[in-house]
């Protein structure tokens, strides 16, 4: 019998496994696109000639290309441009969105200005080269060594693999046939190995289409032998802080010293593993503001000796913000009635007092438990409506409506053909004005609540939710609506999250679903909340904000938030500081007596059995632990009123009423902007209440009675803040103000 000799068994059997791992991963090169853009340049104007070769036509096509360091570009005719860095994004105007087959886009193909004379590289069209020619896959990873063994891991570095026709993704990592790992630098740790055991690795790149190289040399690897080596590192010394910021702790300490070397060096924060590094430094991540953290650190060898821990340190993350947070939000119809819109907060001086901007509400998707977007249903007037926010939404509002220059916070308008238009937009350029501006987008509110409950119920939906809010709002996929939206559009734009869950546990408004497991299930809700949002901060150099807005009533506080394990994942507690007393648009809250809406303190004039105020609303969170710089308090930019009050001797204070006065629009009853409260309702004298620290005003005897904060309340207000080392305040709403109690509040909070 013939055998074939080792080497050449050794070879074929590397051949056949390079083939088997490409085979297992690899899509084959993508046919060429039917269209193909053709570039020209006279002088700085470029031009790309579309042409569909194929059979069918093409709608929805853009270009892409790099442009040299430096050199920008700007929308020309019959299309429009948008630019990050040296990435260029041409969109057609909508008469040549459509390409028929055999047909180019002369004579109206898209044209843009440069400011330097240069050639686009990198040209991509419907996904394929510019030119026709079929996809390059990455080359081959090249160089795979073993930098690290122990008994039950291997670390692998490989020199990078240089790009085809698209940027190298990352690099899956293959052990014998199967998929060990995958990763986006040119090094990886395997884990889960069996001691004193051989092993064969390779690695395959890919590109951002998922077309892959061929699959590297295999290297041969024999993890420890655990029985060679049974003595421990020394301890690591002298671990200490040498930073930290908002959501995390940078750590140093003294290197160990062992036998056979140390393998790397194990970080815990209290009794759970945070970290596994090689060097003698660590940066830990993934905290919470305000957050006081214990550390230390254990050294391991090769074969799984482990050392005696370090010293521990204590050391806190800093606050959210430095100094005091003022966030404000920002209602999606406040561009209608109100005619109040992004602009706005720039005009006013509002957006460079602000730290925070909270765009509200993003709604869940009644059928598919997902956050919603892409939508456009009006809600009912009816506020009794069990079902008034199924299915609501305002995509028009939130990035489809084109802004005139009037209404554009750089005074530039839409010209409707954009991919970002509407609400989304105007934040975009906000931002890019005020830099120092974070803007959240608020899930739920009253009218959007109704499925929290669901989504939160089960590991699976709370997952499945929490992945969809993330791919909208902070990867930016917008759902295409009107021509506007898809992938990416709205990326950047939001930096977190905040949530408006009304209220778990506890009735909220009609229909809402209520469970008694809600309490538990809103604390693992914000827990996959955190998480999720730390691992694509992780992705991007960034972390993002995860904020709550909470309420006020202790029964509610009880019903539905453990706060204590909640301050481990939240940032900021927004915590409710009005709506106490009201008589609500359809008289069905408190219409036939009025009351102080905000009071900082208990009125002893207050006649319910339990007394509303600032004060008693902050302080369940205090007992409960929650750092006092996690804890805003809610401002009232807008008044409750009442109609047919009489006087009592109190100026209309906790006096008899005949339901809400007239509001500022007519579905709103009982409810004025402070603006135009102050504007609009005739004869209201104003009066302080000193104790309570509440500001109402009353036309007289049988009329109406408003209660509201102003600058005199705001200030007495922001004081107490500070005096509690509160983190600041919060308000509800920004429309209703022209700038006076937004002044107050940034100057009381110097």
């Amino acid at each position: 019998m013939r055998h074939t000799p080792r080497r050449l068994l050794s070879a074929l059997l590397s051949f056949l496994l390079a083939i088997t791992v490409s085979a297992a991963l690899g899509r084959p090169a993508a046919a060429a696109s039917p269209l193909t853009a053709a570039f020209t340049l006279t002088g700085t104007t470029g031009e790309y000639q579309v042409t569909n070769t194929g059979s069918t036509a093409v709608s929805g096509w853009t270009i892409t290309f790099r442009l040299p360091a430096g050199v920008t570009a700007t929308s020309g005719q019959h299309g429009t441009v948008t630019q990050h860095g040296t990435e260029v994004t041409l969109a057609p105007a909508h008469y040549i969105n459509t390409l028929q087959p055999g047909k180019s886009t002369y004579p109206y193909s898209p044209t843009f200005q440069l400011s330097a004379a240069a050639t686009p590289t990198a040209c991509r069209i419907a996904n394929a080269n510019c030119d026709g020619s079929p996809d390059t896959p990455p080359s081959a990873p090249s160089n795979v060594q073993a930098t690290v063994k122990t008994t039950k891991s291997v670390t692998l570095t490989w020199t990078a693999s240089a790009p085809g026709s698209l940027p190298v993704a990352g690099y899956d990592v293959f052990n014998g046939n199967t998929k060990a790992t995958t990763v986006t630098s040119p090094t990886a740790t395997i884990t889960g190995l069996t001691p004193n055991t051989g092993y064969s690795f390779t690695v395959v790149a890919k590109d951002t289409a998922g077309l892959a190289s061929p699959a590297s040399a295999p290297l041969a690897v024999r993890t420890n032998n655990p029985a060679d080596d049974t003595l421990a590192p020394s301890a690591p010394g002298n671990l200490h802080t040498t930073g930290t910021d908002a959501g995390s702790v940078s750590l140093a300490w003294t290197a160990s010293t062992d036998n056979t070397g140390v393998a790397a060096y194990d970080v815990y924060r209290g009794t759970a593993l945070a970290a596994t590094v090689t060097t003698t430094s660590a940066k830990i991540s993934g905290l919470t503001p305000s957050t006081s953290y214990s550390f230390s650190v254990r050294a391991r060898d090769g074969y799984d000796n482990t050392s005696a821990p370090s010293n521990t340190v204590t050391a806190k993350t800093g606050d959210i913000v430095g100094g005091y947070a003022k966030i404000g939000y920002f209602v999606q119809w406040g561009i209608y009635g109100r005619q109040f819109f992004v602009r706005n907060l720039d005009t006013n001086g509002a957006a460079a007092k602000l730290t925070h901007l909270n765009y509200a509400f993003g709604n869940i998707d009644p059928v598919n438990l997902t956050c919603l977007q892409g939508v456009t249903k009006g809600t009912t007037p009816n506020p009794q409506d069990p079902n008034q926010g199924d299915g609501a939404g305002d995509a028009e509002a939130d990035y489809s409506r084109p802004m005139s220059a009037a209404q554009s916070v750089d005074g530039v308008a839409d010209t409707g053909w954009e991919k970002l238009r509407g609400n989304y937009n105007q934040l975009k350029k906000l931002k890019a004005k005020h830099p120092h501006l974070k803007v959240l987008i608020s899930l739920g509110g009253w009218t959007y609540s109704k499925y929290f409950s669901d989504v939160a119920a089960t590991d699976a939906a709370r997952k499945k939710f929490v992945a969809s809010c993330l791919d909208i709002y902070l990867k930016g996929n917008l759902p295409v609506y009107n021509g506007a939206g898809g992938p990416g559009t709205a990326a950047g734009i939001f930096d977190g999250i905040d949530l408006d869950w009304e209220w778990p546990g506890a009735e909220g408004h009609p229909g809402n679903h209520v469970s008694p497991a809600d309490k538990v299930n809103n604390t693992l809700l914000i827990n996959e909340f955190r998480r999720q949002m730390d691992e694509l901060g992780a992705q991007h150099g960034k972390r993002y904000q995860l904020t709550a807005f909470t309420p006020a009533d202790p029964a509610k506080i009880e019903a539905g938030w453990e706060l204590g394990p909640v301050a481990n994942s939240l940032d900021i507690f927004n915590v409710q500081g009005y709506d106490f007393h009201g008589a609500g648009s359809d008289n069905s809250w408190e219409p036939n007596r009025t009351g102080h809406q905000g009071n900082l303190y208990t009125d002893p004039d207050d006649p319910y059995n339990f007394h509303f105020s600032v004060e008693n609303a902050i302080k369940p969170y205090l007992d409960a632990g929650v750092n006092p710089r996690k804890l805003t308090v809610g401002l009232a930019f807008y008044g409750r009123g009442w109609q047919g009050v009489t006087d009592g001797g109190k100026a209309g204070e906790w006096q008899a009423a005949n339901g809400a006065a007239p509001g500022q629009f007519a579905e709103e009853a009982g409810t004025r902007g402070y603006s135009n409260l102050v504007a609009s309702v005739p004869n209201c004298i104003v009066h302080h209440d000193e104790a309570a620290v509440a500001t109402s005003c009353f036309t007289g005897n049988g009329g109406q009675w408003w209660t509201f904060d102003d600058a005199w309340s705001i200030g007495k207000k922001t004081a107490w803040i500070k005096e509690k080392g509160l983190l600041g305040a919060m308000i509800w709403e920004m429309s209703g103000d022209t700038g006076v109690l937004m002044s107050a509040t940034h100057n009381g909070l110097r």
